[in-house]
């Protein structure tokens, strides 16, 4: 009888609840009001033959590498971030070596790692999900193939300065590090720039997020050229589909629309926490386009909070199952009319805050 590898069998299963979403979408961090106008042009202009042929992805590599200001060897063009992380548990780790994270953090980052055979060390967050360097730098070993930091990470919104993450680099140089930049538009700090200081040092970006394209995806890879030709070997020619490769042009050219989205998010990021604060409901400070807060002490507390937006017609994510996040609640920020509505139903569900806050009501 034909069966998976153990590995395989042994895997967690993580069920992302896409099913019945219907309402305000601020559970999952995507754009809340879609991707840049000119891109649905581009879309009402494809034709037959743009979809009969397969994609040709360099030309658009170059486009995105000089967007970037890296050279367009030292990039790849992946579906999603998602298929840059296995690509490079797919380079380099073996059966059995270690690959380390720190939890909580986004959690295809250990299915990937296990999947490969990959053993896993996870290393949890100081207090305030404070990221633990000495910790970390002090578990190094040449055992330690791959690490991966989400920066901004995903629950938490925390983030790692530049300098630990370069320290963490040449303290490991047989392990490839991935800075995971999914929020790097909300945060606006990056390790890019020194992806060429250390040949290990390996960088992510989304449009995903940001530019609201999470329904076609599209990631980018950045490190060594040596590194990411050895890379490409793993990576399947026409990885990112032509209907994606089609829109990124006027998605990245249209600036002025990814500003002014990001302008509202920092806006409504900035309500959001003053609200939290003046009524004593305890959250995180964040760096991405959401905001992690802690509803209840226990994740019946959690889900009933989020049963309760859902019913008020925002949607929120419950993240009581990640490291230390019992009771906690991830809500993604929008515009400032989704800001609105969404204090609006906080006003209603928690009972705390008062008109004081400008909410309409």
């Amino acid at each position: 009888m034909l069966k998976p590898r153990n590995t395989i069998s042994s895997l967690p299963v993580y069920h992302p609840p896409l099913a019945g979403r219907r309402g305000l979408r601020l559970d999952f961090n995507e754009n809340t009001v879609g991707c840049s106008p000119n891109v649905m042009q581009r879309l009402q202009q494809l034709t037959v033959e743009d979809l009969a042929a397969y994609p040709e992805r360099e030309p658009l590599e170059k486009l995105v590498a000089d967007f970037l200001g890296v050279k367009p060897s030292e990039l790849l063009l992946t579906n999603g971030v998602d298929e840059a992380i296995h690509l490079l548990c797919q380079t380099y780790l073996e059966a059995g070596d270690e690959a380390l994270i720190v939890v909580p953090t986004y959690s295809m980052y250990r299915i990937y790692i296990m999947a490969s055979g990959g053993k896993l060390v996870s290393i949890p967050a100081e207090k305030g999900f404070q990221f633990p360097t000495e910790t970390v730098l002090k578990r190094m070993s040449p055992n330690i193939r791959f690490i991966v930091v989400a920066n901004p990470n995903n629950p938490t919104g925390t983030v790692v300065p530049k300098g630990d993450l370069l320290r963490i680099a040449q303290a490991a140089p047989e392990a490839a590090l991935l800075i995971d930049e999914a929020y790097f538009e909300f945060y606006g700090d990056t390790a890019l720039p020194n992806h060429r200081d250390s040949p290990n040092l390996f960088v992510a970006r989304t449009f995903s997020k940001a530019y609201g394209l999470a329904g076609l995806r599209v990631g980018v890879l950045v490190g060594n050229s040596n590194q990411m030709e050895a890379i490409h070997r793993v990576c399947s020619p026409y990885n990112v589909n032509a209907v994606a490769l089609a829109c990124l042009p006027q998605a990245i050219a249209d600036q002025a629309y990814i500003q002014s989205y990001v302008a509202q998010v920092l806006d409504s990021r900035s309500r959001l926490e003053e609200a939290l604060r003046t009524h004593g409901i305890e959250s995180w400070p964040s760096q991405a386009n959401f905001i992690l807060l802690r509803a209840g002490a226990t994740k019946d507390a959690a889900a009933a909070f989020a049963e309760k937006m859902r019913q008020r017609g925002i949607l929120v994510r419950d993240r009581s199952n990640d490291y230390g996040c019992e009771g906690c609640i991830r809500i993604t920020l929008g515009t400032a009319e989704h800001t609105d509505r969404l204090l609006k139903a906080l006003v209603e569900n928690v009972g705390e805050l008062t008109s004081s806050l400008g909410v309409p009501r």
